[in-house]
């Protein structure tokens, strides 16, 4: 009997988090469902993550773990990751957040086998600070007509929320490793050029804002990317107009000093994620 293959392969990505590591690992674990393998992919020196591996492989033999000692960008890694997946359907979970709810691959994994003509879906989140306490939450757009329509002025899906069908994401060639930022959303867009895309209206993802994290040190390289992909994108989704503007406003804002970002970056980030999501921003 032949070895039986995983359904979903969960990508996660590690550099210099090793305090947050084992949260992650452990919301996988307590799945409902549990036909998963996980790939940690980890670039970089750090000496704590190997030692913190090489403990949860001994627990589980479902979690795999590549250490590349020459770190790459965030495109090239998920790329080797993707490369070494064996599962029908990919999620991913960043490092530094966990999944917030134990159905979350479940109810995916049900939607995804119903609706073939769906690439990927993703769900809400729920921003925390580096203790785990709530600071807001949001949803995205649900439906592949809501998402089109916004799919230029904000990333459509939450990487870590979402599950995306393997052979659609080979097929578009992958995350594109040009790009120094957002990648995850021009897969998003090109996987949207091949099917439907569809947001949970439920909670998935603990995301966890703090000066660590990588959308705080990557603001520069997201905002070239944006621009990038809005120009790449502008005669497949609409909003061309609205979105450009939108993107040269935060890239200038990007280039600002670095004082200004650490005492705006949280607020200015939560305000974005409400104007275009299904619930408000809170009162500050």
């Amino acid at each position: 009997m032949g070895l039986m293959l995983p359904r979903v392969s969960v990508l996660m990505l590690t550099y210099n988090r090793a305090q947050f590591l084992g949260n992650a690992i452990e919301s996988i674990l307590a799945q409902q469902f549990q036909e998963w393998e996980l790939l940690v992919v980890h670039d970089g020196p750090n000496h704590e993550i190997p030692l913190l591996m090489e403990d949860w492989q001994k627990r589980d033999a479902r979690i795999l773990y590549f250490h590349r000692a020459i770190p790459g960008n965030i495109a090239e890694a998920s790329n080797f990751g993707l490369a070494h997946a064996r599962g029908e359907y990919v999620a991913v979970l960043d490092d530094d957040d966990d999944w917030a709810d134990p159905a979350k691959l479940s109810k995916q994994i049900e939607f995804l086998d119903s609706h073939q003509d769906h690439c990927a879906c993703g769900g809400g989140v729920i921003v925390v600070d580096p203790s785990g306490r709530e600071k807001m939450r949001y949803l995205k757009p649900e439906h592949d007509e809501q998402i089109r329509r916004h799919a230029l002025m904000a990333n459509p899906l939450a990487h870590s929320t979402t599950l995306y069908r393997r052979e659609a994401a080979l097929q578009t060639g992958g995350y594109d490793e040009t790009l120094a930022g957002f990648q995850d959303w021009d897969l998003w867009l090109k996987l949207g050029k091949l099917g439907k895309l569809y947001n949970f209206p439920e909670y998935f993802l603990h995301y966890r804002v703090w000066q660590g994290s990588g959308s705080f040190h990557q603001s520069k390289g997201n905002t070239e990317s944006s621009l990038r992909i809005t120009r790449r994108y502008r005669r497949d989704y609409a909003g061309f107009a609205i979105a450009y503007p939108m993107a040269l406003l935060y890239y200038a804002y990007a280039h600002l000093p670095a004082s200004v970002h650490r005492l705006s970056y949280s607020a200015l980030s939560q305000w974005k994620k409400a104007i275009f999501s299904h619930r408000p921003a809170p009162k500050t």
